[in-house]
């Protein structure tokens, strides 16, 4: 079998790679744990610097044990600690050293990323976005119609 990938889905998927790839060496360079790094970086977005656990892995996309292992080790370390939310549900919140760690590192990130945004035109943030946002859904769209390759 034959598989063919077009000429925009190779440079898409390149580009995806090398961002993928530059976030890492952020976090080499920062001394952080990719894992690690996408937890402060979502406890970045929340003012009050916590996030329920549940969230933090929808909005990293990483597997429950990956953000389990990467919060038990923070936990270990300082950095935040966890709190019961109500039934099952836990909190993740950064302690003061947690706070301090976070500005050093994700928070450059996020300042990293917002002064790119702010050097594109308006037009190309907001057209970016939406493209993003459209292949996202088509994305989503199409795994729906897939089966197991064991159904099928």
């Amino acid at each position: 079998m034959t598989i063919h990938f077009s000429s925009d889905i190779r440079r898409f998927n390149h580009l995806i790679s090398e961002t993928d790839a530059a976030y890492h060496e952020m976090s080499l360079k920062l001394g952080l744990s990719d894992s690690a790094m996408q937890i402060l970086y979502t406890l970045c977005g929340n003012e009050d610097g916590s996030c329920l656990l549940r969230e933090i892995c929808s909005l990293t996309g990483l597997s429950r044990q990956t953000v389990h292992s990467a919060v038990r080790n923070l936990e270990r370390d300082g950095i935040l600690r966890l709190e019961m939310a109500g039934g099952k549900r836990k909190k993740v919140i950064l302690t003061e050293k947690g706070l301090l760690l976070a500005g050093r590192t994700a928070g450059r990130v996020i300042e990293a990323e917002n002064r790119i945004f702010a050097g594109w035109p308006r037009e190309d943030v907001e057209t970016y976005l939406e493209l993003t946002r459209r292949y996202l859904e088509d994305l989503r769209r199409e795994s729906r119609n897939f089966q197991s390759v064991q159904e099928s």
